[in-house]
């Protein structure tokens, strides 16, 4: 029986029988779109990342400064001695939400948020107001006291909570008595790696500042709900979405 050849010369085997005769173009055709599609996410991933930082005009806040950690500081993040019992506890007294704000040197995204996300005045105040933030370093010797007491270096930390891509953010609930002595990944009500654009972001903090996670765990049904409301008020979801800014109109 005739051999039927289902590849480029060299990169598919031959087959030898009338299956191959059949089902050999739509191989071919299955890995070649396979290929593209995995070129076209590597390049898309590669765009966002590394893509110049490019603002609208509205109002920002001035850039933060980068410590010799690489990681950049905003002046309203908190001075911590790093006992993290002890901060969660302050920030219930002040009725804020406590957050922990993993990063590293020489990340992108962590860049991104920064210069973007952070210097939008709506996103900030919001912040400010309602959230105490400590930020850790993914591979930073600090000593942490973690919620149980023990002390125990940051890069650490980040394995015992399972810490694993930058930016993460771990929410916890106000009440320390939900938190107790129980480890980061099993008191967060919620954590999100990785980055978001503005909208997502600033509908992120607003989603647990009305702790809604209370009546609807999951982030995006809940923010599908706000955005059918928000288009009946005339706002362009679709453009906001992908904005680097927060022009409702």
């Amino acid at each position: 029986m005739k051999s039927v050849d289902i590849g480029r010369p060299g990169k598919f085997p031959i087959v030898k029988t009338w299956i191959g005769r059949i089902f050999a173009p739509r191989l071919r055709e299955f890995f070649d779109m396979l290929f593209s599609l995995i070129l076209l996410f590597a390049l898309f991933s590669f765009c966002v990342g590394l893509a110049p930082i490019v603002v609208s005009a509205e109002e920002r806040i001035p850039e933060p400064v980068q410590g010799e950690d690489g990681l950049y500081k905003h002046n309203w993040f908190l001075e911590s001695f790093l006992d993290l019992k002890e901060d969660l506890e302050e920030a219930a007294a002040e009725k804020k939400h406590f957050v922990v704000w993993w990063e590293q040197r020489g990340c992108p995204y962590c860049e991104r948020t920064h210069l973007v996300n952070l210097r939008i005045p709506k996103i900030v105040n919001l912040i400010k107001k309602k959230f105490t933030i400590v930020q850790l370093n993914l591979w930073g010797d600090k000593d942490v006291t973690d919620f149980d007491g023990k002390v125990i270096k940051e890069k650490d930390l980040a394995r015992k909570w399972s810490i694993r891509f930058t930016p993460t953010i771990q929410f916890f609930h106000g009440d320390p008595k939900r938190v107790g002595t129980k480890p980061g990944n099993k008191a967060e009500v919620m954590r999100v790696p990785g980055y978001f654009k503005p909208f997502h972001f600033y509908m992120l903090f607003k989603y647990v500042d009305d702790r809604a996670y209370d009546k609807e765990p999951n982030f995006q049904r809940w923010l599908i709900g706000e955005g059918v409301e928000m288009r009946k008020e005339g706002i362009n979801i679709d453009k906001l979405i992908w904005a680097d800014d927060l022009k409702l109109k």
